[in-house]
């Protein structure tokens, strides 16, 4: 309705239950809204980040308009803030019981005012929406705050924040401030939105202990193209870091009466694990699930350590163990997994409860019998994609024998692999064992969930860890027992410092590493502490008191999963109890927001539960468009085969299809449509194309002459340049049949980065972390010493100071594969080597005896090349490329 926006607070709410989540970008419909500020302003005290999104809108239009502020938050944030302030009056949000801001919201359903909705939109992300009724030129402040405890994975922090205005703004800034009293030990940023034009917007500057990061786009630079209001910035805007450590590994800060310590040693030798892998191979693991299971199986199998010991149970209806008794990670061992993990084929039903049963009495077996080593760590991973329907089918029975059997001796992680399965489930199985669950998205990268995933257990550095602290310094102190510690995680206690606390305070943390047990002593002056935290003027003071209540809480809700009833009702008291003095939005309470009078909306959010349904689905808006018109073309017809892939609707476009439209079993609804035949006029006679060579090198000296490189015998994997001195290394498989390459992988030393290119996607390595991005994704990333960017054409760079720049292309269609480009080529040393690199040692030119200008012969390394002038495509500036005359050699 369009209205009026008086003045004064009526009865109309808007509650928001519980809403975990990252930085967002406020939106607004072009309907005369316009968005003239938008401000992130992070604070990262110590770990600790406090959040402030602000969007300032007008209303510009002659009659009263909805503003909407749209955001995306990360899950494991609180909210701790959300107002509105409309000529001059704040309306603010109040932090509530869960059922008292739930009466409230049903009472204004009841007199026919709609719900909103808040979705999961992503893996890490959840989306939330607040809409008011603006007046002609009114203005309206957004402002959203948060807070979240940023956990320490395969060795780094991560802040995410999501940058989406919608329209371009007049004055858009990311403000980000980082101090870290232990020493930032490195940092870079990452975006899916940034390019080459908007690079010169964001500044990076950082000492020993602070970090700042600032992004200011002016309009133009948000602009698509000149003079329209589509911006360019939608998408991901990532800061990565860590922190200096000692050998003891552990940081007590202190600040306003409270204190952290972190704890993650460096330099402690990985200890010797036992490790049954349960995979689900049931029928619903068919297709695609046990393609990427088998696939991802492969490569753990590969990270095994040589004092690791391993077992493989299959299961569907029965359980099968791969061998009757754990083995060594031998190569031959690790080798006939593989192959026998590459057999691995889907069908039947779900038997878990026999599954998980014989892994645990194999691991007891064999302990019983000596075989594991002495001070060995013991794990489980399930991998499983639906719910028990074979053996014994009540979860909570399946639950309870797994822990009676397990009885405190392994640690079991569960993954769970779609939406099919139960999480609850899993977690709660998780939890009771001493691990942890895991989502497994069903995408192009599954796999590499599944690795990386391995990659947070393959390390275990300590087990039965207990921090200790003298009962006269402090109280209130969080979990500080922990069963097992792993390479690249931090483990975190908090607490309150007594009224008369020593001025010295130390803490002692205990653990079992193989066969020893260790001591690790840590001490922290209290004053000096105090001093270094109010010196910085933007960090955000006294949060490490909301530090403290954050993790108490989060750890507070993790333990009600598998506390008995009663323990469990004495957890929820103590959680909800703390959300409420701290004005956080968790699972136990919501904020109620008051709107104007008069306006007849409601929202409601309530938090997507990680059982839920990901809906996640690719617009059909081109069929929905062209279709009709096809199906009723008069031409001949062929019939051809279009899936129409489930990515943000759950169903194909509802479309009149004629009855030659053929049904299939398949998951993803296919349908059989007409191919027209083109008409005669259009089949006109063409030269054949310029092509684009597989290789195209840039020749160091004045005259930039280029070298296109085509391979005509090469199965093998090939080492295609080496160079020490810049510290980087290019392999690749090339596809004579298909004249490009299979896959490319390029790896740097320093820093240490490996790139791994295929016709599907771009898998980034670094710290053990994999990071997938698909072809034509934009692509901004910025780390020490290296630059990689991806435009929307395809075209992946990797450069730096001083360093070659290498290019990597991949063809549109994806059954061809990949084409390698380099340029600054002067900066390769003397020691350069490889297929390609040969070229840059010393080469002599000839031309052959009664040759024209276009021949010569390349005399390389002992070996002469004939080398032909021809033209080709140049794609060093992306597709759709620039003719270049270049000298064609074959190898």
């Amino acid at each position: 309705a369009k209205m009026k926006v008086p003045a004064h607070i009526g009865s109309i709410v808007l509650v928001l239950p519980l809403l975990l989540a990252v930085l967002q970008t406020a939106t607004a419909q072009k309907n005369g809204i316009q968005i003239y500020s938008l401000t992130v302003d992070s604070k990262v005290s110590s770990r600790f980040a406090h959040t402030v999104v602000t969007s300032r809108v007008v209303n510009k239009a002659e009659e009263a308009q909805e503003a909407i502020f749209e955001m995306e938050l990360p899950k494991k944030a609180f909210i701790t803030n959300f107002s509105m302030i409309i000529d001059g009056v704040t309306y603010p949000g109040n932090i509530k019981e869960k059922a008292t801001a739930q009466k409230q919201y049903s009472e204004a359903v009841a007199r026919g005012e709609s719900a909103g909705l808040v979705k999961a939109t992503g893996r890490k992300m959840e989306q939330f929406q607040v809409s008011v009724s603006v007046a002609p030129a009114a203005k309206v402040t957004f402002e959203l705050v948060y807070e979240e405890l940023l956990k320490r994975h395969l060795g780094v922090y991560e802040l995410l924040l999501k940058v989406r205005p919608q329209q371009v703004v007049k004055h858009l800034q990311m403000d980000i401030h980082i101090f870290e009293p232990q020493g930032i030990s490195f940092l870079e940023t990452e975006s899916s939105f940034m390019t080459n034009e908007l690079a010169d917007a964001l500044t990076v500057s950082q000492n020993k202990t602070k970090a700042h990061i600032l992004f200011k786009p002016t309009l133009s630079q948000q602009q698509k193209s000149p003079g329209q209001q589509d911006t360019v910035l939608d998408g991901n805007f990532i800061v990565r870091y860590d922190v200096t450590r000692t050998l003891s590994g552990g940081s007590i800060q202190i600040e306003n009466g409270y204190f952290v310590h972190y704890f993650a040693p460096e330099g402690l030798p990985t200890m010797p694990k036992n490790v049954v892998f349960v995979i689900d191979k049931s029928g619903s693991m068919s297709g695609r699930k046990i393609q990427q299971t088998r696939e991802a199986l492969i490569k753990i199998l590969s990270d095994l350590g040589p004092k690791d010991q391993f077992n493989l149970i299959t299961f569907s209806s029965e359980a099968t163990q791969w061998k009757p008794h754990l083995v060594p990670a031998s190569t031959e061992n690790v080798d006939e997994a593989k192959r026998y993990a590459a057999g691995i084929h889907a069908l039947g039903g779900t038997n878990i409860n026999e599954a998980m049963l014989t892994a645990v009495r194999r691991l007891k077996s064999d302990n019983q019998a000596e075989l594991l080593s002495e001070g060995s760590v013991s794990l489980i991973i399930l991998l499983t994609d639906g719910d028990p329907t074979m053996g014994e089918i009540n979860p909570t029975k399946i639950q309870k024998n797994v822990q009676e059997a397990i009885d405190g001796q392994y640690s079991l992680f569960c993954l769970g692999f779609g939406f099919d399965v139960s999480y609850a489930f899993l977690e709660k199985m998780a939890l009771d064992n001493g691990g942890l669950a895991r989502r497994i998205y069903e995408d192009s990268d599954s796999a590499l969930q599944l690795q990386d995933f391995y990659q947070e257990v393959a390390n275990p550095l300590l087990t039965t860890v207990a921090f200790q602290y003298p009962s006269n310094a402090v109280e209130e102190v969080t979990q500080d027992n922990f069963r097992l510690f792993f390479k690249g995680s931090e483990m975190v206690v908090a607490g309150k410092l007594r009224d008369k606390s020593p001025d010295v305070l130390s803490a002692i943390v205990k653990g079992k590493m193989h066969k020893q047990n260790v001591t690790f002593q840590t001490k922290s002056s209290v004053a000096k502490q105090e001093e270094e935290f109010q010196s910085p003027k933007y960090i955000f003071h006294n949060f490490m008191e909301r530090l403290w209540a954050y993790l108490t809480i989060q750890q507070q809700l993790e333990q009600m999963v598998s506390a008995s009833e009663a323990e469990s009702q004495v957890l929820k008291d103590r959680a909800l109890n703390l959300s409420l003095d701290y004005n956080f939005v968790t699972p136990l309470t919501s904020m109620v927001v008051t709107k104007p009078e008069g306006q007849e909306q409601s929202q409601v959010a309530e938090k997507p539960v990680e059982d839920g349904e990901c809906g996640t689905c690719v617009p059909a808006s081109w069929a929905a468009e062209h279709l009709p018109g096809i199906l009723s073309h008069p031409s001949p017809m062929v019939m051809i085969f279009i899936s129409f892939h489930c990515l943000s609707y759950p169903h194909p476009p509802s479309l009149p299809l004629p009855p030659l439209f053929a049904s299939s079993p398949s998951t993803s609804p296919i349908f059989a449509l007409p191919l027209l035949s083109l008409p005669q006029e259009l089949a006109l006679v063409v030269p054949a194309p310029i092509q684009a060579p597989p290789v195209l090198l840039t020749l160091p000296g004045p005259s930039i002459d280029r070298l296109c490189v085509n391979i005509k015998h090469s199965q093998e994997p090939m080492n295609l340049l080496s160079d020490p001195a810049q510290g980087i290394e290019v392999t690749g498989q090339y596809n004579t049949e298909k004249a490009c390459f299979h896959w490319i992988e390029v790896t740097f030393k320093n820093p240490q980065v490996r790139v791994h290119a295929s016709p599907e996607h771009v898998v980034v390595t670094r710290n053990r972390r994999n990071s997938a991005y698909k072809w034509k994704e934009t692509l901004y990333s910025v780390l020490p010493g290296l630059k990689m960017t991806m435009n929307k054409t395809g075209l992946l760079m990797l450069s730096g100071p001083d360093k070659v720049t290498i290019s990597l292309l991949s063809l549109d269609d994806p059954g061809k594969g990949l084409l390698l480009l380099l340029r600054d080529t002067d900066h390769f040393s003397s020691h350069v080597n490889g297929t390609l690199g040969q070229f840059y040692q010393d080469v002599l030119w000839e031309t052959p005896e009664g040759a024209d200008d276009n021949k010569r012969i390349l005399k390389v390394q002992g070996k002469d090349y004939s080398a032909t002038r021809e033209l080709k495509l140049d794609y060093q500036e992306g597709p759709p490329g620039k003719e270049i005359s270049c000298w064609s050699v074959e190898l």
